[in-house]
């Protein structure tokens, strides 16, 4: 259930950022020059005269679990029957609804979704950490078949684009707020945001009196210059001086995350790690999945369990793990599939996506947890490989939220190093008086003559 207040905005309004993206890092490329001018030409023509929506979704107890208000626009380029390209202003309307609107929990992301005029929508949904939440991925749908907005269009039907969302962190209970303007470029749309305020995962049905405020918004920010010909000129004139190239540093191990998963009120799933990706399409790099802003997912079953992590950045890793001869009176299980998903931090495109499901590692009786402290490498593709530290993993029989007994790896069983080494030893020493003994032999032979 939720609460929609829309109300025209004064037309000398500014602008602000989208849900939680600063000036600095935003969503997406900032608006070009031409943009800048079409702004500008829409300001005078009383384009910022908005509508402000207020969004209060309740959960089953009608205490508030998310609350938004906000402003926005978007600037469409499509084209036409004669094979030229338009620019549409897409308005929030008064006539806003919230269809799939949704409070969200600790393992089920919460969502934002509104929807206006003929067929257009638009969504955010948030992750949350122990101690922090986050926008993830914003989706936006535009429906060309509306001929007020898109006259003439020569493509029908609805567009759908996806952007990452590069919001900061903000603390639980805390209220994101952000005053001044964005807009950020993808796929032939542009969407500005401003006078954003949002709590996701409100505790107790109170809003945050705390405030999180965006780069742009503090004192310390530089300030926002509106859009003018004369800046949108230099802009376009002004060559700046490249910054310093500083040395590169060397990426450390990845902190170690806890994650778990439950089946109704039960912890179905516990896996302990810290995770590396050396990717190597065009250029070698290490990233860390930071535990600290890493959402989980996924499923548990009786044979197959999955663990899906989402670093709110860039990168989604899903592990699946399943019961080897399920029939069978001894049962073990392993990992078996492997899949890795590289987003763009600017629009949230797929930059690569590797899947390796012959997998036969991580094995261990059903009932039992696997360890290894020791780095191991999984091959995903030629292109990318997956480290892992710290590992312990059970997806299967967890039982008190606790790890059951471990079955450690040979790499961590250093035990196994001392009868190896007294072994060779051993060995090499046998040789070394073998091949005395013979040679002894030899030089006595060499001292007696045939008669």
């Amino acid at each position: 259930m939720a609460r929609f207040l829309s109300r025209p905005l004064a037309a000398a309004a500014r602008p602000s950022l989208p849900l939680g993206v600063s000036v600095a890092g935003s969503m997406g490329p900032r608006c070009s020059a031409s943009c800048l001018l079409f702004l500008l030409l829409l300001g005078t023509s009383g384009f910022f005269q908005s509508y402000a929506v207020e969004v209060d979704v309740k959960d089953a107890s009608d205490a508030t679990c998310l609350y938004a208000k906000w402003m926005m626009r978007f600037l469409i380029k499509y084209e036409t029957n004669n094979s030229d390209y338009k620019n549409a202003a897409l308005n929030l309307s008064s006539g806003v609804t919230h269809n799939g609107s949704v409070c969200g929990n600790d393992t089920q992301a919460a969502l934002l979704a509104v929807q206006f005029g003929e067929g257009h929508s638009w969504s955010i949904n948030f992750t949350k950490t122990n101690e922090t939440y986050q926008g993830d991925f914003i989706t936006f749908t535009y429906n060309i078949n509306d001929t007020a907005v898109f006259p003439d269009a020569k493509r029908k039907g609805p567009i759908t684009i996806v952007v990452k969302d590069t919001m900061r962190p903000v603390q639980l209970n805390n209220v994101f707020v952000c005053h001044n303007t964005d807009s950020f470029e993808a796929e032939n749309v542009t969407q500005i945001f401003w006078n954003v305020t949002v709590q996701a995962f409100v505790e107790n049905g109170t809003i945050g009196k705390k405030e999180s405020r965006c780069r742009a918004d503090t004192p310390t920010s530089a300030p926002t210059v509106p859009p003018t010909i004369a800046n949108v000129t230099t802009a376009s004139t002004t060559t700046s001086s490249p910054a310093p190239t500083a040395a590169p540093k060397p990426v450390e191990n990845p902190d170690t995350g806890n994650y778990s998963l439950k089946s109704g009120n039960k912890t179905c799933l516990l896996a302990t790690v810290g995770l590396q990706l050396n990717v190597s399409q065009d250029k070698p790099l290490l990233i860390n999945v930071n535990p600290k802003t890493t959402s989980v997912d996924g499923a548990c079953g009786n044979t197959t369990a999955t663990l899906k992590l989402n670093d709110g950045n860039s990168t989604l890793i899903s592990f699946t793990f399943v019961v080897r001869n399920a029939s069978a009176s001894i049962q073990k299980f392993h990992l078996k599939e492997v899949n890795v998903t590289l987003l763009n931090r600017l629009n949230g495109s797929v930059i690569s996506n590797a899947d390796n499901n012959n997998f036969s590692k991580w094995d261990a009786f059903l009932g039992s947890s696997y360890m290894c402290r020791k780095e191991q490498t999984l091959e995903i593709n030629e292109n990318l490989q997956l480290h892992t530290f710290n590992l312990w993993i059970q997806p299967f029989l967890v039982k008190a939220n606790k790890f059951s007994t471990a079955e450690e790896c040979s790499l961590d069983d250093d035990s196994i190093l001392i009868p190896i080494v007294v072994g060779a030893a051993l060995a090499g020493l046998i040789a070394i008086i073998v091949l005395a003994y013979l040679i002894g032999r030899r030089k006595s032979y060499a001292g007696y003559q045939t008669l």
